[in-house]
């Protein structure tokens, strides 16, 4: 690597940064300064050389012409993208100067951060304005569109562990894969259990719609949306019930056994056979043959969250594996987010301490809530800034979120790639370089690699990357704490403990060198069985049936590791099936104006809202669309390819009809990522804001809606 292969065509390491398990390892081939390619790194033995149909012309992005180039001020109405450049002293100079007057006369709390995983890198992403704003006194921005409810309730099971190696699954003979879409989302571990289903593994598919995924599985169990935890329960009356438990497992390595089994007593599968609309007897089908096909595995995807009971079913799920000894196995046991097992040096990189004592805490699910004054806080938000993510978008309760943004007294500054439909809202907008265009380590939520970015271009323009943004900002800002003053290559000497057992024989100059570096991770994919005698990460040192004394709570990462002002309620010590918010058979009345569930999953030709304004991207993910079952069009008159309207009392959007009995009748779905700009519409105008029972998670699958002609 980085060398050249003629005199002006060099390559370089890449690392995807986007919001994807798979974090793929790359290949940049520049010429004459330029990038023209980027491809799959095909030494590295999970990603393979293989990208996604959103990467596959990754070079494109970085030239596309809408892309931001210089520094603006808006000169139109809020909405209206009508912006003049301006220099990047005058842009800086408004921001600071703003901000200074805002702490004077209102103080720090007016002002928040609102970031996400639209940049995955230590020190371009999500945490990255952490320590400047925590330095600031800023509101904390709590972040929670995506697995923070799995979080909390995996930690609360199992601990922080990686649990089962993504790569062991090759040799797994039972395989579920719960609420993920792994061939859209999570596609290099599909290829691994794709594999091992050749070879005669079991592949069962649970998910309330036919996915991609799903039409690939040996089985699909589609319960209806939000009930998950029944299915689970039941799951565990069966296997308890007809003494399929490994009980020496319990005994040494599991508390709680004896209350998890009386409740499990009433929770057979005739009960949930009503909830879940699974008959019986596939349930006992499914207990059964997963708890007598070892190596069994079970991959959670972030959907199992997105209900109001959604962290108790994860809760539940995460049991079964110590209920059946699956941990004994290489290739058994269960896989949320290996990332628990990576030395990153979180504390390092969000300077919790530099929080004052009693700042608030806002949520970035409730914003349109905050901005419109609906949640009273003490102190009103005056200002804000946004980079990596795309609210309008990706946030429920979008025309909140609008009305919010449209406030003359609220200053807006976005950093970003191109003018979004949050960007179209902002003051100042600031452009922002692309992964080639900068270096970091681009953080992994799916494998226990860690992944190296070089910068092998400079940004076009005047674009510049997140950390510099923030460099600068505190510069002027009269910040002069160290860590404001690292470059790049010193944030990331910092931000990673290479310390640490698991960076034996890693450090940074071995990531230029390679691209990649495999964790020291209790052994290989061929050898580890983390918790084949138990040994979990969890104050007990077990896995915990029962948790005693628990109280709810978010994750440091996705709260700038502030620890105060945790959410703190009573949690259930066992889990349990929690019944949705929104649906007919727990509203009948909500249900009687909006009979119809809405799923909301990932685009396949989007990452969240990336791609989705790229004439190419669309083409091939197809206009936003409504799938519908034929009963439920029938009775509304709804022929394929006509434009509908989904609607509830919190707003709509428009889509093509396209019916399909991929959903069974009672269900829509629609998936995420297109630009309001765009359409009319999307489909978080419809989705509540209201948490789930855990980690203040989304409820995106916890809605009833109505679909009509146009």
């Amino acid at each position: 690597m980085n060398a050249p292969t003629d005199t002006s065509t060099k390559t370089f390491h890449g690392g995807c940064p986007h919001d994807c398990p798979d974090t793929c390892s790359m290949v940049y081939t520049v010429k004459d300064n330029k990038l023209i390619s980027v491809t799959g790194n095909k030494d590295h033995p999970m990603t393979r050389g293989g990208l996604c149909v959103k990467l596959k012309d990754y070079e494109k992005r970085h030239y596309h012409p809408d892309r931001l180039l210089y520094p603006l001020k808006r000169t139109g109405a809020k909405g209206s993208k009508q912006f003049k450049r301006i220099t990047w002293e005058e842009a800086l100079t408004e921001i600071t100067s703003k901000w200074k007057a805002i702490i004077a006369s209102d103080g720090p709390h007016a002002i928040m951060p609102n970031s996400y995983l639209g940049n995955q890198g230590l020190v371009h992403g999500l945490n990255g304005g952490d320590a400047f704003f925590n330095r600031m006194g800023a509101t904390v921005c709590e972040r929670t569109f995506c697995g923070e409810g799995s979080c909390t309730a995996w930690l609360l099971t199992v601990g922080p562990t990686a649990g089962v190696d993504p790569e062991s699954f090759s040799h797994s003979k039972y395989i579920v894969i719960w609420a993920c879409n792994s061939v859209s989302t999570n596609l290099h571990h599909w290829h691994i259990i794709h594999e091992a289903q050749k070879r005669g593994a079991k592949v069962v598919v649970v998910d309330s719609y036919a996915s991609k995924t799903a039409k690939e599985a040996d089985w699909h169990i589609a319960p209806k949306p939000g009930t998950d935890g029944a299915l689970a329960m039941a799951m565990m009356n069966v296997i308890i019930a007809e003494g399929l438990v490994d009980q020496d497992y319990i005994d040494n390595y599991t508390i709680g056994y004896k209350e998890l089994a009386e409740r499990a007593k009433t929770r057979t599968p005739e009960w949930a056979e009503k909830i879940t609309g699974i008959s019986a007897e596939d349930i006992r089908k499914f207990a059964r043959e997963y708890a007598t096909t070892p190596p069994a595995a079970i991959r959670l995807g972030v959907a199992l969250e997105r209900s109001y009971g959604g962290s108790q079913a994860i809760r539940a799920v995460t049991c079964l594996p110590a209920l059946i000894g699956a941990w004994r196995h290489v290739g058994g046991g269960a896989l949320q987010f290996p990332v628990w097992e990576h030395p990153y040096r979180f504390d390092v990189i969000s300077r919790p301490d530099l929080i004052p004592e009693g700042t608030p805490v806002v949520n970035n699910l409730q914003l349109g809530r905050v901005l419109t004054g609906e949640t009273k806080l003490n102190t009103p938000i005056k200002s804000m800034m946004v980079w990596n993510t795309n609210p309008i978008t990706q946030a429920p309760e979008t025309d909140k979120i609008i009305k919010g943004l449209e406030r003359e007294d609220l200053f807006t500054v976005v950093a970003e790639h191109f003018m979004s439909d949050t960007a179209a809202y902002a003051d100042i907008v600031l452009p922002a370089a692309m992964g080639a265009e900068m270096e970091d380590m681009v953080l992994s939520w799916g494998h226990l690699y860690l992944t190296y970015n070089e910068k092998c271009i400079e940004p076009p323009g005047e674009a510049l990357p997140n950390n510099e943004i923030f460099r600068q900002l505190a510069k002027r800002m009269g910040y002069e704490d160290e860590n404001f003053k690292w470059n790049d290559t010193e944030c990331l000497e910092n931000y990673v403990d290479w310390a640490s057992p698991t960076c034996e024989g890693i450090d940074l100059n071995y990531l230029r060198q390679h691209g990649f570096a495999r964790l020291k991770a209790f052994g290989d994919k061929d050898t580890r069985a983390r918790h084949a005698k138990g040994e979990f990460p969890t104050p007990s040192g077990k896995c915990q049936f029962i948790a005693e004394g628990a109280k709810n709570f978010v994750a440091g990462p996705f709260r700038q590791m502030y620890e105060g002002f945790q959410p703190g309620e009573d949690i259930d010590p066992l889990p349990d099936y929690v019944a949705s918010r929104e649906t007919p058979d727990t509203n009948p009345a909500l249900a009687a104006k909006y009979p119809l569930n809405i799923i909301s999953p990932k685009s396949h030709g989007f990452l969240n809202s990336c791609y989705a304004n790229v004439a190419e991207k669309i083409k091939g993910q197809g206009e936003q669309f409504v799938m519908i079952n034929q009963l439920d069009a029938t009775a509304r008159n709804i022929k394929a390819g006509d434009v509908v309207k989904v609607f509830n009392d919190r707003g709509a959007f428009e889509g093509l009809a396209k019916i399909s009995d991929d959903v069974n009748a009672g269900i829509v779905v629609a998936t995420l990522g297109y630009w309001r700009q765009l359409n009319n519409g999307t489909v978080n105008c419809i989705s509540s804001a209201e948490f789930g029972d855990m980690g203040h998670s989304t409820t995106f699958s916890d809605n009833l809606v109505e679909v009509a002609l146009s």
